[in-house]
């Protein structure tokens, strides 16, 4: 680290990158809209979100020589690079961006030209055509100095991080988590996880030449329970009828509980976020103007189709109110514990969705079902996310069979706007809207 590439990135932290943002929107006149016969007025925190992710992207800019820059899979315990100082980018987000943008079937075209398979993960080949290329829509991405991951998602992250920490020649470590096929605590696999934290934090401290700050690591983990239970209270007020904002909304306003877990500013803007919510519910003022299905989603999010179904559903009177997706990073939450932070993040992270049995994942729809009071489940089969595609057909049936609700299931990709058949995909729509409409 140097003096002058520090000074810079605390010069760009509180002058430069507030100003920019404010100049770009200088000369901006904004045309008043005309009222949307489909939906309410967009969410006014969708400004705030706007700033946070440009500011994020743009100081990452600054980061070389003054700050280690760190890349991070979703489900790997980012709290405990915070007290290290790291710059967290996680390009599941990044490669997100790239197909809500429409630039993932060129970004992964880069990673095939170059022998990588069209089967394999489009987040993983988008990540891989910028690191070919340098291509990505927010200017520049800086290199990384560590690769962090954890397997409880996949295994593609661990041998795509492979490739990067061979491509860059830096250290990669991954925080292993072993299946969960019951419900019940397996006490080895939990003193297990909690040892590699410890050898993780040992690893660290001899790669950054910094001790570990334990009290700072606890009030990390701390605030990281805290916005994820903001998050969790924000999803909640989709239980309203009519629902104050649909899961496309919550699609896009779950970056920050995602890269920016364990800071301040991921904690503000939740509050922000619920306290607009909360009087949209007091108001009645719903997400669509004519709320009269509530929907589910199963799966992550089809970027690249987010606006245009967002229409579609509206325009037939439907609202996505819940999603296994979105409730992942909430569901966990009450398992962290800033008295026991290791065994606790242990917990937390190994009991995500997908690293749980079908049966779990089963009886979380079902109890998503009920509490949300939904009419229809859509169930996105993802090409490139085969862990959480797996057992689909199996939980559309027994799903129907418990609590005879409609489903339909669209096979597409979470990022490759190249595998989305348009008439395939609008034919079984329409077979699902007729079932639903007729419940």
């Amino acid at each position: 680290m140097t003096l002058l590439s520090t000074a810079r990135y605390r010069f760009m932290k509180e002058i430069g990158a507030p100003a920019a943002l404010r100049f770009g929107k200088i000369g901006k006149k904004r045309r008043p809209r005309p009222p949307d016969p489909l939906f309410a007025p967009p969410l006014k925190a969708a400004r705030r979100l706007k700033e946070i992710i440009g500011r994020h992207y743009l100081l990452s800019r600054y980061t070389p020589g003054a700050m280690p820059v760190a890349w991070v899979t979703s489900g790997a315990p980012v709290e405990i690079l915070r007290p290290f100082g790291y710059y967290t980018l996680y390009p599941e987000n990044h490669s997100a961006l790239c197909g809500a943008q429409k630039l993932g079937g060129r970004m992964c075209a880069h990673a095939e030209e170059h022998g990588y398979s069209p089967d394999l993960c489009s987040y993983a080949r988008i990540d891989l055509g910028h690191a070919l290329t340098g291509d990505t829509p927010v200017g520049r991405l800086p290199r990384p100095d560590l690769l962090f991951a954890s397997n409880n998602i996949c295994q593609t992250v661990l041998y795509w991080y492979k490739v990067l920490a061979a491509r860059y020649d830096i250290p990669l470590i991954l925080f292993d988590t072993p299946y969960r096929f019951t419900d019940t605590e397996d006490r080895p696999a939990l003193d297990y996880m909690v040892g590699q934290m410890e050898e993780i934090i040992l690893e660290l401290e001899r790669i950054t030449g910094r001790r570990f700050d334990r009290q700072a690591f606890s009030r990390t983990v701390a605030l990281a329970k805290e916005t994820s239970l903001l998050w969790g209270k924000v999803l909640a007020t989709l239980e309203a009828r009519p629902a104050p904002m649909t899961i496309f909304d919550a699609f896009a306003h779950m970056l920050p509980i995602v890269s920016l877990r364990g800071l301040d500013v991921a904690r503000g803007y939740y509050r922000l976020l619920l306290d607009e919510l909360e009087e949209r519910v007091q108001h009645g003022i719903g997400a669509i103007r004519e709320e009269r299905k509530r929907l589910m989603w199963d799966n992550i999010a089809i970027w690249y189709r987010m606006r245009e179904h967002a229409n579609l559903f509206a325009s037939h009177g439907m609202a996505f109110v819940t999603a296994t997706y979105t409730n992942a990073w909430a569901e966990t939450t009450p398992m962290l514990d800033p008295e026991r932070p290791l065994e606790s993040l242990a917990r937390a992270y190994s009991c995500v969705i997908l690293n749980n049995h079908l049966e779990h994942r089963l009886n979380l729809m079902e109890r998503l079902i009920r509490e949300y009071r939904v009419d229809g489940l859509v169930i996105h089969s993802a090409r490139s996310c085969k862990p959480y595609s797996v057992g689909q057909y199996d939980i559309k049936r027994l799903l129907l069979e418990r609590l005879s609700i409609p489903s339909v299931i669209i096979e597409a990709d979470i990022a490759d706007e190249r595998l989305y058949a348009e008439e395939q995909t609008r034919t079984r729509l329409e077979a699902f809207f007729e079932a639903v409409e007729n419940e």
